[in-house]
């Protein structure tokens, strides 16, 4: 790593081992131009089979410099811009899902950032979703994932501390251990 993911490079030299005795790992760091690949393979070959993740807002844009898609294969989504943040009207699309019964269905989020989705890969599953006020189109924010047999759950949401500050995205976060760790 570099000086400025210095300390989470020190991490990535833990995992694959490392990460054994850790029940889940939540990623919201934002390195997008390194481009380690050997860290990042590190990094991701440590979910396959072993804990569960939880990927927030700025995880979607590490690693974006990379050309490898490793990492965004573990997110399950591959992103490189949002929009402009505005408050997001939420869509729950998966109301059946274990994570999303019983949640809040006409959630407008406070000020955050909706991230575009170049992709959304197919070991993934969308919860919720919004429309894009710049380009129309719609776009998952909540989602979960398998990786290699492990469960991963991600939202682009997190931007600033008014969404850290609402209970109903501290519903979601809550909702996402509890499903990541099976005692859903």
């Amino acid at each position: 790593g570099t000086t400025a993911d210095g300390e989470y490079a020190t991490f990535g030299t833990r995992l694959p081992d490392g990460a054994k005795g850790f029940d889940i790992v939540v990623h919201n760091q934002c390195f997008a131009d390194t481009t380690d690949e050997d860290l990042i393979k590190r990094i991701t070959s440590a979910h396959k089979g072993g804990p569960p993740a939880i990927v927030i807002h700025c995880a979607m844009h590490t690693y974006r410099a990379s050309t490898n898609d490793t990492w965004r294969e573990f997110l399950g989504v591959t992103t490189r811009r949002h929009t402009k943040a505005h408050n997001i009207s939420v869509k729950v699309g998966a109301k059946d899902h274990p994570l999303m019964k019983g949640f809040k269905e006409d959630w407008v989020t406070p000020v955050d950032e909706l991230y575009i989705l170049d992709k959304f890969w197919p070991n993934s599953v969308a919860l919720a979703s919004a429309v894009s006020p710049e380009d129309q189109k719609e776009y998952p924010l909540a989602w979960t994932s398998d990786y290699g047999g492990t469960r991963i759950f991600g939202t682009t949401l997190g931007h600033g501390n008014d969404t850290w500050n609402d209970p109903v995205f501290q519903d979601l976060l809550a909702r996402a251990f509890k499903w990541t760790l099976k005692r859903e």
